[in-house]
């Protein structure tokens, strides 16, 4: 699969829903519940980070008994990171930056690739290397709204997943740019929810997610 058949299907999975759940998972039973109340919500794409243990075999319930669910994973650092993704059947990879070692990797890895970048500078580098499609990260510390909104005249060719600090408040002001087509946020699985096995709070959080709307065509 080449980069531009990758891109393609990192697309499709920004354009599921204004918000993708960025999910950090500490016991893998929460799992398939939590995937299903997203996915019931209208946050299909799901994005389940490496950084905890359970992380793969969460990723592994999902891919295997949700429905619906477009299952990911974040926190990508190495070629051992995007191997063992695509192992436990994740769709798609997101990675908090870039390195020459872990573009090498993506460019032999069948799991598509959206690497964040924080600068104009490492925008411009992954243009160059055919992505069109980048997580801006981390979104609110990096500049903002505002730091996104003026990369959209000088690199019209992008568009964006800003994540790092965005709340249901703050998210409409990220979905009104003309470069970004959704965003992440970690608001929609809260700790106390998971581990009470809030389901049906998860659910109504999706689903407020869900409502909001991104301004790309």
């Amino acid at each position: 699969m080449n980069i531009q058949t990758k891109q393609q299907h990192v697309e499709a999975t920004m354009r599921l829903a204004p918000v993708i759940p960025v999910v950090i998972i500490n016991d893998a039973k929460h799992a398939v519940p939590m995937a299903r109340a997203l996915v019931a919500g209208g946050t299909p794409a799901i994005e389940v980070t490496l950084r905890t243990p359970a992380a793969l075999d969460a990723i592994r319930a999902i891919a295997a008994e949700v429905e619906g669910a477009v299952v990911g994973v974040g926190t990508v650092l190495s070629a051992k990171d995007l191997q063992a993704a695509e192992q436990a059947g994740a769709r798609f990879a997101v990675s908090p930056g870039v390195s020459p070692n872990l573009l090498a990797a993506a460019e032999d890895s069948a799991l598509p690739l959206l690497p964040g970048v924080a600068t104009a500078s490492e925008a411009m580098s992954m243009l160059e290397r055919g992505y069109r499609h980048l997580k801006f990260f981390p979104a609110v510390p990096a500049g903002g709204a505002k730091l996104l909104g003026a990369w959209a005249s000088p690199l019209p060719q992008l568009r964006f997943c800003p994540t790092g600090g965005i709340t249901l408040t703050s998210a409409p002001d990220f979905l009104a740019l003309s470069n970004v087509l959704c965003v992440g946020g970690s608001w929609l699985t809260p700790n106390d929810k998971l581990e009470r096995g809030d389901w049906s709070g998860i659910e109504q959080l999706a689903r407020e997610a869900a409502l909001l709307r991104a301004v790309v065509a």
